[in-house]
């Protein structure tokens, strides 16, 4: 009997025998090296590679505890992670690796292996800011999101997904670390760098418009069912090389709101372009990544006008008056939860290596002070249509 009939948390030696007995990639007896390759603080993930020629597979397994802290977690989660990526791969397939098999009984995922592409995060750290990214970005954002709602969908179809897509462990974690917690610190759990104490008091705790304002998107995150959404489209979800972009890791999917996974692209880059600005990174660079976001806010704008004139054909919402309030309130939205994702990432007890590897006070502080007021503009300002040049206009008087 094989030992994969139950759940366990596999180790390298037990992915290597997986891989020959269950997904059956290589012969028994060839030599492959497996190693983890994660570091996440939710899955694991393995790659196995033959010795011989260099094929390889990505296995990626949940636990039902979390790494990081031991706390219960649903690993039906990878299930969701599995659909939704063989999903987006029917509608964007340039943009997502193979999905070759989802094991339910030992909650394991396994994938191509897309080594070829690199962490974006570390990517723009590393000044390779390619000349493609903001394209394909915004294709793969018009692609992956509009055909998943119900201005396209079958109406019955897509009540049925948002049953399946029900993620409510993960949209916890979301509605606490990104959309409460960065401006009500309940759970004491917000990481402040000393000497910003009371710019985050004034600034985030006190500010009642900037509450309502949360509020509100914290409202739209829980109740809009628009579309699918990838749910945690930070710059590290994100892979890429000279070549094109390729997205990964989409665990926290569910129906919400569109502009959330678009906000969570661009508000990722501006921690780019902030560490640039206060160490000294060079000119060059930092335009880089400024022009980065004035393009990609508006060609993600104008993707996915592109896109709907493409998809949509039921007449009520084929009028131009529905079309330009809807999608005027997708990037209505996508603004506000850049901000919403630009702060907690200050403020939160989950941070991003642009910030935790700035260790000079004299530095880190106005940067960190710099990137919460652009985070707080894009919130109060996103219903005013801004444009791509409006945004980084914005950061650039923040700056000066």
């Amino acid at each position: 009997m094989s030992d994969f009939n139950t759940f366990f948390l596999m180790k390298p030696e037990d992915v290597k025998r997986y891989v020959v007995e269950v997904l059956h990639r290589f012969d028994p007896e060839e030599e492959t090296e497996c190693r983890e390759i994660g570091d996440g603080n939710i899955n694991y993930v393995f790659q196995v590679r033959s010795c011989k020629d260099g094929r390889s597979v990505i296995v990626k397994q949940a636990d039902k505890l979390l790494r990081s802290s031991g706390r219960p977690l649903d690993i039906y989660r990878n299930k969701i992670e599995a659909e939704t990526l063989k999903l987006e791969s029917s509608l964007a397939p340039t943009f997502i690796p193979e999905v070759y098999y989802y094991d339910e009984t030992m909650a394991a995922l396994s994938m191509e292996d897309i080594s070829a592409y690199k962490n974006l995060r570390k990517e723009l750290a590393a000044g390779r800011i390619y000349g493609h990214l903001a394209e394909n970005l915004a294709e793969f954002l018009a692609q992956s999101l509009l055909p998943t709602t119900d201005l396209v969908m079958d109406r019955r179809e897509k009540k049925e997904r948002v049953k399946f897509f029900t993620n409510p462990e993960l949209c916890d974690i979301t509605e606490d670390l990104v959309l409460t917690e960065p401006y009500y610190d309940y759970k004491g759990r917000n990481i402040l760098t000393a000497g910003n104490e009371d710019f985050v008091r004034t600034f985030l705790y006190e500010d009642a418009d900037l509450h309502a304002q949360v509020g509100m998107l914290r409202n739209g995150f829980m109740n809009n069912v628009q579309a699918l959404i990838h749910g945690d489209l930070h710059s590290g979800s994100i892979f890429a090389n000279e070549e094109g972009v390729k997205i990964i890791d989409p665990e926290f999917a569910f129906y919400g709101p569109m502009g959330y996974d678009i906000g969570n692209v661009i508000g990722n880059l501006f921690f780019s372009w902030g560490n640039k600005a206060f160490t000294g990174a060079g000119e060059e660079q930092t335009q880089a990544v400024r022009s980065l976001i004035a393009r990609l806010c508006d060609l993600t704008a104008e993707k996915l006008s592109e896109k709907y004139d493409e998809i949509v054909t039921f007449p009520i919402y084929r009028t131009e008056g529905f079309k330009k309030v809807y999608l005027d309130g997708v990037m209505a939205d996508s603004y506000g939860y850049a901000g919403t994702e630009i702060i907690r990432r200050v403020v939160g007890d989950s941070k991003v290596m642009e910030v935790t590897s700035v260790t000079d006070p004299a530095q880190r502080i106005p940067m960190e002070r710099a990137l919460i007021k652009m985070g707080i503009f894009l919130i109060k300002h996103r219903g005013q249509g801004l444009t791509g040049q409006e945004v980084v206009r914005a950061f650039d008087m923040i700056l000066a």
